[in-house]
């Protein structure tokens, strides 16, 4: 990926803001450029507008750098003592400031 080392804001199932909050944060007090937003499953779409929030609403000069899709098979137990095969899925979307490549 594009942003190899760069720090990781990991979504779940907070309100979006406070994602938004922790990738401003990331990019304008930790001196980086770049920040890697990863989700899964569910949280694949609040990772999708915490992301565009920040793009559109707060920093401007915030581009997409990469953008990486996956998905994994999971093995889940069933109520019934069964064993089932899940896909899930994840997203990472990495973030740089516009016009300071690291």
């Amino acid at each position: 990926m594009a942003c190899e080392g760069a720090p990781e804001v990991r979504i779940g199932r907070k309100p979006v803001m406070n994602y938004v909050l922790a990738i401003l944060t990331t990019l304008m007090e930790q001196g980086t450029n770049q920040v890697v937003v990863k989700a899964r499953g569910r949280n694949i779409n609040r990772a999708v507008d915490a992301v565009e929030i920040v793009r559109k609403r707060f920093a401007k000069n915030i581009e997409i750098k990469d953008i990486k899709i996956d998905s994994q098979e999971i093995e889940v137990q069933t109520p019934e003592g069964q064993t089932r095969t899940r896909r899930v899925s994840s997203i990472e979307i990495c973030l740089e400031k516009a016009g300071e490549s690291a």
